[in-house]
């Protein structure tokens, strides 16, 4: 786990709200089928299609999040969107050859 510098919490406790979702909630529901998360169609779709992909999933959920009503159904939205991010930054390190 990486050290969290003072000032720094908030974000870390963000980050890890969302690597929970993709653990346990609505990645692991939907996507995981039991595997590794750069096996699941978030990372395998990035990769076959390019980072357009990942780019209009968060463009959608962006859009989606001005529509919700309840501050709850927003943070699970904004959540996903931190989730595509990742994603698309490991593909690109993949391509990167690392």
């Amino acid at each position: 786990m990486t050290r969290v510098e003072n000032g720094y919490i908030e974000l870390s406790d963000v980050l890890d709200e969302a690597l929970e979702q993709a653990q346990h909630g609505k990645g692991l529901e939907r996507h995981a089928n039991g595997k590794p998360f750069i096996e699941q169609p978030i990372c395998v779709i990035t990769r076959e299609e390019g980072h357009g992909f990942t780019i209009g999933q968060i463009r959608k959920k962006a859009e989606e999040v001005k529509r919700l009503t309840t501050p709850e159904a927003k943070i699970r939205e904004l959540l996903s969107i931190i989730v595509y991010a990742a994603a698309d930054v490991i593909v690109i390190k993949e391509e990167m050859g690392g």
